[in-house]
């Protein structure tokens, strides 16, 4: 293998997964000014990231997600651990999806977040995103439990929740970029994911010699 095959050296390069005519593949610096150039306005930040002063709320929102994405390979271990994927429609970049774990190879439980192209919404795009990670998580890395969070006022993320046989797992109130709102926990189990067979539509490969990395 040659020394500068990056993907040798890290390979949660190499996962690829599709649901469809929706793909995933983990995002690259390369990809990082078509994501700035896609990013939301309604995308809301992290409430404790440090917005810097002089910078409009706009730049603010694509430097921590630039900061996000460095931070996520420059610390991960497989203790935490933060993926990115780039979604792409039918050869279009739409969105990403991120999936994630904290103590993982302990707890079995993974996390995940993610953005959408107001001009791709309300195609099922989000559905298909979605069920593919937990496709990863739960048929390939051994995940027990996904959980889920999004605020009250935020249908189509519990939509594509519920729709994935996410259960309501209680509330809490939260600081945000627009102040303090009410978000609603959501949790989907091994078992249900497996009733629902969801994970039959999906197809993930290049999943070999990742388990250092996620802690397997």
């Amino acid at each position: 293998m040659p020394p500068g095959d990056v993907e040798h050296h890290w390979p949660p390069l190499a996962i690829r997964i599709r649901v469809g005519d929706v793909a995933l593949r983990p995002v690259r610096e390369g990809d990082l000014p078509g994501l700035l150039d896609l990013l939301p306005d309604d995308v809301e930040h992290d409430p404790t990231s440090e917005l810097f002063d002089g910078l409009d709320l706009e730049d603010n929102r694509r430097r921590i997600f630039l900061q996000t994405y460095w931070r996520s390979a420059g610390t991960w271990s497989p203790n935490g651990w933060w993926l990115p994927f780039l979604v792409t429609h039918r050869g279009r970049a739409v969105g990403v999806q991120t999936l994630e774990g904290e103590h993982f190879s302990e707890l079995r439980v993974v996390d995940s977040s993610s953005w959408l192209d107001p001009a791709a919404r309300g195609r099922g795009t989000g559905v298909s995103m979605r069920a593919g990670i937990l496709a990863l998580a739960f048929d390939h890395l051994g995940a027990e439990a996904a959980v889920s969070s999004a605020r009250e006022d935020n249908a189509a993320s519990l939509g594509v929740s519920r729709r994935l046989g996410y259960e309501d797992n209680g509330i809490s109130r939260s600081r945000s970029p627009s102040g303090p709102c009410t978000l609603r926990h959501m949790v989907l189990t091994r078992k249900a994911w497996e009733t629902a067979g969801r994970g039959r539509t999906a197809e993930a490969r290049g999943i070999e010699g990742c388990g250092p990395w996620f802690g397997l």
